[in-house]
């Protein structure tokens, strides 16, 4: 898939982002780690690489989210581009966190900013980073290890993690939504119900479906091919298809949204678990009371 030569992040903002990036240092930055071998270490054999994924293009990278190019760029591309500050809307998705997480599980982690905020904020918590490019895992690692923050990153597919059934009691998504077709978010947000214990919350931070609706331009600016097909969508309504309750939006400076649902207590069978610990590569084996659910 070429790049879009006539986007308006391509004519008018790339060029002033660019002004605004230390490219020097990135380059020195990415020259400094063996990107293969760094990514070997997360590359998983039983991962598989959907197409929708792989045959587009994300903000004019070619080759999307699998280049090393992709996790170096996304932090200062992110930084300048997402109003009205990265931090105050990520912000925005550990401030809607209505649960007492013991285990949470962010999809789509990319390079791991909103999952370092979550360990931030519920140290006591174990935090696992799931994502499809092992690039934007060893990026997401080197964030984690400079600010001491002991998570877990795992190379995996939201649609279908491999993950024990009602194992986590907060299951997040920042920024994912819109970069893939909407059966894809449907499929992630059922996984996402699989996952969690009886009374866990499931959060997805990403555009303002509203907004988009409103104002077309926007959907001009950067070039994201799912981004249509996302605001014609409804996250509120794929929530309750895929069984979550209590779900409700709000609006994050107008331009982005956090949407959040509660898995319903069962009125029977409730699954009662203990915690158990296993090494990075073989999480399946993880368990944890959902919230509000005593050992």
């Amino acid at each position: 898939m070429a790049v879009r030569q006539d986007t308006i992040w391509e004519r008018f903002l790339s060029p002033v982002v660019r002004l605004l990036i230390d490219e020097d240092g990135l380059r020195r930055y990415a020259d400094s780690i063996d990107w293969e071998k760094e990514s070997d270490r997360y590359r998983r054999d039983d991962v598989i690489i959907p197409w929708y994924y792989s045959n587009q293009n994300f903000h004019g990278i070619a080759g999307g989210y699998l280049t090393y190019d992709a996790a170096v760029t996304y932090d200062p591309i992110t930084h300048y581009v997402l109003p009205p500050n990265e931090s105050i809307v990520r912000q925005a998705l550990v401030d809607a966190v209505k649960v007492k997480p013991r285990r949470i599980l962010d999809l789509g982690c990319g390079t791991g900013s909103t999952t370092l905020m979550l360990k931030q904020a519920f140290p006591e918590a174990e935090v696992i980073g799931l994502d499809l490019s092992p690039y934007m895992l060893v990026r997401a690692e080197d964030k984690a290890r400079n600010a001491g923050l002991d998570i877990v990153w795992r190379h995996g597919n939201a649609e279908k993690t491999g993950l024990r059934d009602a194992t986590f009691d907060l299951v997040t998504a920042s920024l994912l939504f819109h970069e893939t077709p909407d059966a894809v978010s449907l499929a992630i947000l059922r996984e996402s119900f699989r996952l969690l214990g009886t009374g866990g919350q499931v959060l997805i931070l990403d555009g303002n479906q509203k907004t988009l609706r409103q104002l077309e331009w926007l959907n001009d600016v950067f070039e994201e091919p799912y981004i249509r097909e996302y605001a014609a969508s409804s996250i509120e309504a794929n929530m309750g298809a895929a069984g979550f309750e209590a779900v409700r939006s709000q609006d994050v400076w107008w331009i982005n949204q956090v949407t959040s649902g509660i898995k319903p207590i069962a009125t029977e069978n409730i699954r009662r678990y203990t915690h158990t610990s296993v090494d990075n590569n073989d999480l399946e084996g993880l368990g944890s009371p959902a919230f509000g659910i005593m050992a």
